[in-house]
């Protein structure tokens, strides 16, 4: 199970410092110009991430790595079931 843990926060970082960005104003302009180069409705949930996320004030991409990561570990605790002794 460590395996698939792991592997959620080595992808992570692998993105993280091979982004374009720092956060903040950079990240919205990548995003708009990355959102220029294709129609609107090609990739409805790739606008829908960048507008009510990346383009919000304060948006920086390290920020999500909390929240994915207790995803995993919810997951990963709840198919291991119960704690023993």
């Amino acid at each position: 199970m460590t395996a698939h843990a792991y592997a959620y926060v080595f992808g992570f970082v692998l993105q993280e410092v091979s982004l374009p960005f720092d956060g903040g104003d950079a990240a919205t302009e990548v995003a708009e110009s990355i959102m220029e180069g294709f129609a609107a409705g090609d990739y409805p949930h790739l606008v829908e991430f960048a507008t009510q996320h990346v383009r919000q004030p304060g948006y920086h991409f390290g920020g999500q790595f909390e929240f994915g990561l207790d995803l995993i570990l919810d997951a990963l605790a709840a198919r291991n079931g119960p704690a023993g002794p």
